[in-house]
């Protein structure tokens, strides 16, 4: 049955793209959709059909009943960032930085870091692909590097990741340009500061790049995107995605890779089993950073990382407290949670490490916090008889040290989630991880 593929004209940082198609025109699977303005990345049709509408923020296609995986290939480019510019390459585990302005960047005596931290509990689709297909990110490692001119390039993976390591260091043996960095498993180890900190002991300021530490961090599925582009001139049209949750597949992760770009969310949900019952919220991205969305309109973008179904959020009809953190979940996003609680929130406090850069929360240390005693006492005195927060694992840690001393229960925005597939809460961390 035809299908209708929607694609997000801003699915990248700036402004949206501009569309170069029009409706009821015929358009094949790679095919250039829109052009970016400004700082943004191409779009391209990950399937071959019929443009049936165009709006300001989207252009819809219906797909051909019969699809193919051949596509039209971006043209040759003498150079490895204007080759990511044509193949329309944007940070594929994040806000979607176009990729091309990066591998710009020139570090002759700095580093190229492959972020395979995949910080999300819950996706896995990157840690796949290193076990499976480890090839592709090592060499795009090795593009990026002729292209920023850095000598030293290293993937940083979690400890836990035991076979994807393997898989690395299989295909690395003997090699001295490309090193792999294990790390922690907390959240948020994969924020581009708190691996530069894990990996060279030193901070960034929040205000300052990852060029200002030599480094140039690059996502795992960027890399592999990079390698596609470079060795079968394919551009972005497709994306690994993990669906996970309250699923009559069970709530095990389903990764499912290379889904073409624009496919409903839902359609996946259903390859993956269905939702099993009664739901509480579907959440595209991951449990701390992802947002809610409708099942009906979510779909497949260049930086979704997978879809959750949750369980129904419990309900606490009574005064709750909200604590900001900038690893997680905004203010907004909280006010959703406590909403869908039938909670009243009557206080919000941020958390002490929290600083403004350019309009946004960053935290002057990712993964290390100095305290939330003050917070909670303040969300205390503003009546709150719970907390809702949205911390980084240290900073939960230091909230459940003072809040149950005081008689305030803690309620993590990741709960409902992680009790959804069986995954501990953000609590108080092991000391061995400390």
């Amino acid at each position: 049955m035809p299908m209708t593929y929607k694609f997000p004209l801003k699915m990248h940082v700036g402004a949206p793209s501009i569309t170069i198609v029009k409706e009821g025109q015929t358009v094949k699977r790679g095919e250039c959709i829109a052009n970016p303005e400004g700082c943004g990345a191409k779009i391209h049709s990950s399937i071959t059909g019929k443009v049936t509408k165009i709006t300001k923020n989207e252009i819809f296609i219906l797909g051909d009943d019969n699809q193919s995986t051949e596509y039209i290939k971006i043209k040759k480019c003498g150079k490895i960032e204007d080759t990511a510019y044509e193949a329309g390459i944007v940070g594929a585990g994040g806000a979607g930085f176009p990729t091309h302005i990066k591998l710009k960047t020139q570090v002759p005596d700095g580093y190229v870091i492959a972020n395979c931290v995949e910080c999300e509990p819950a996706l896995h689709h990157n840690i796949e692909v290193l076990e499976k297909n480890p090839q592709s990110i090592i060499k795009g490692v090795r593009y990026a590097m002729t292209a920023t001119g850095a000598p030293k390039g290293y993937i940083a993976v979690k400890t836990k990741n035991k076979n994807a390591i393997a898989s690395l260091k299989k295909a690395l043996s003997g090699a001295t340009d490309i090193e792999i960095k294990e790390l922690r498993d907390i959240y948020p180890m994969g924020e581009e500061r708190a691996m530069i900190h894990e990996i060279f002991g030193t901070w960034l300021n929040p205000d300052q790049l990852p060029f200002e530490a030599k480094c140039v961090v690059l996502n795992g599925e960027t890399l592999e995107n990079l390698t596609n582009a470079m060795e079968e001139s394919k551009p972005v049209i497709d994306k690994d995605v993990t669906i996970v949750g309250k699923l009559k597949g069970g709530n095990g992760s389903h990764v499912f890779l290379q889904v073409p770009v624009g496919t409903p969310m839902k359609h996946l949900i259903e390859k993956a089993g269905g939702i099993d019952g009664e739901y509480g919220e579907i959440i595209i991205g991951g449990p701390y950073t992802g947002k809610s969305e409708d099942i009906e309109t979510a779909v497949v973008t260049k930086t979704s990382g997978g879809a959750i179904v949750t369980i129904p959020l419990p309900k606490y009809e009574g005064p709750i407290g909200v604590l900001v953190c900038a690893c997680a979940a905004d203010e907004a996003r909280l006010r959703d949670v406590a909403e869908k609680m039938h909670s009243d929130v009557v206080g919000v406090a941020t958390c002490k490490n929290v600083v403004q850069v350019r309009g946004l929360n960053k935290c002057l240390t990712p993964g290390h916090c100095p305290g939330q005693a003050e917070a909670i006492l303040y969300l205390k005195k503003q009546g709150a008889k719970r907390v809702l927060v949205a911390n980084c694992s240290d900073c939960t840690n230091t909230v459940m040290c003072i809040a149950p001393k005081m008689g305030i229960p803690v309620y993590h925005h990741t709960d409902h989630v992680f009790r959804t597939i069986d995954y501990p809460l953000t609590r108080r961390l092991p000391m061995e991880e400390k």
